[in-house]
């Protein structure tokens, strides 16, 4: 049985040795075949020279240049097109993974049977307000738009069957979210709780744009749930709107002295113009990344590969 690593990574010059030499340290111990593939999205500093570094001194270790940065989700899909292994995992470049489980990932694969099993953390480094509310959103996202099994985490770091990272990887269009290929292939998935490390350097990649980025992918890659919400509210707004009039008819012909509320009718009318905008807005983001798909974008162009 061969194992793949897949490590997308981003401004961690400082960190993937380390992290690298602790996945290997775990897999030679517990006697794995393995292959690393490591996944440069494009990082200003000089990750791709550490990669390179370590490709030439240690022979199970792939690198991928990546011409432009693509986001995590995208990187891994690089790795995941370029591996061979039986049972492919992820793990992030920080160090905040605790590697020293990925036997646990693997043995509740093989002996639960399940398709994916994914790591589920019961304690996490301090995030700010922000991050933590967008994670919960995310996860919002996933459990109402993408069906996601209840009590069901998915993570970065988790293993995989072939078969469904091949099932994943014919996905070609250029809005990838890793969650969503998932969720789409099986619903057949464990989690094995642990505790997150501490980051060893630096902060974390993700900016609010890419996070905002992320949320996107998960509304409107994979589910037209949006859709039908607009046109939901829309149907619940006209009713509230037409209920509204028959009671403003009745009470003016019993009350002939009510005056007309002019700021009652302004908030109707900025109450509607917003709603409109609203479910436009969905309609051309919906509109907008059909035409991408249309022109055939790339998900990633590959710049170099080091072996």
């Amino acid at each position: 049985m061969k194992v793949s690593m897949i490590i997308p990574c981003y401004k961690s010059e400082m960190t993937i040795d380390r992290v690298t030499k602790k996945i290997i340290k775990v897999f030679e111990d517990n006697g794995y075949e393995y292959e690393m593939i490591l996944v440069n999205d494009c990082s200003p500093d000089h990750t791709w020279d550490s990669i390179c570094g370590l490709c030439e001194k240690i022979e199970h270790i792939i690198g991928i240049d990546l011409a432009k940065n693509v986001g995590q989700h995208t990187a891994i899909m690089a790795g995941l097109r370029m591996s061979t292994g039986d049972i492919i995992m992820s793990s992030d470049d920080d160090g905040q993974t605790p590697i020293e489980n990925i036997p646990l990932l693997i043995d509740k694969l093989i002996k639960n049977d399940y398709d994916v099993v994914c790591a589920k953390y019961t304690s996490f480094e301090r995030k700010s307000l922000g991050r933590r509310l967008g994670t919960l959103f995310y996860k919002l996202v996933l459990k109402i738009m993408l069906d996601q099994p209840k009590g069901v985490e998915i993570r970065v770091f988790m293993a995989a069957r072939r078969f469904i990272i091949d099932e994943i990887c014919q996905y070609d269009q250029p809005y990838t979210s890793l969650n969503g290929l998932i969720l789409r292939a099986t619903h057949n998935i464990g989690n094995v709780e642990m505790e997150q490390h501490a980051r060893d350097a630096g902060i974390s990649g993700y900016s609010f744009r890419k996070l905002v980025r992320a949320w996107m992918n998960g509304f409107t890659a994979f589910s037209i749930v949006p859709l039908r919400i607009a046109s939901l509210l829309g149907g619940g707004i006209a009713t509230s709107g037409f209920i509204g009039a028959i009671i403003i008819v009745v009470r003016k012909l019993s009350h002939p002295t009510i005056q007309v509320g002019w700021s009652s009718l302004l908030t109707v009318i900025l109450i509607m113009s917003g709603l409109i905008l609203l479910v436009l807005g969905i309609i051309g983001e919906y509109v907008g990344r059909m035409y991408m798909c249309i022109n055939h974008t790339p998900q990633y162009i590959i710049k170099n590969i080091k072996r």
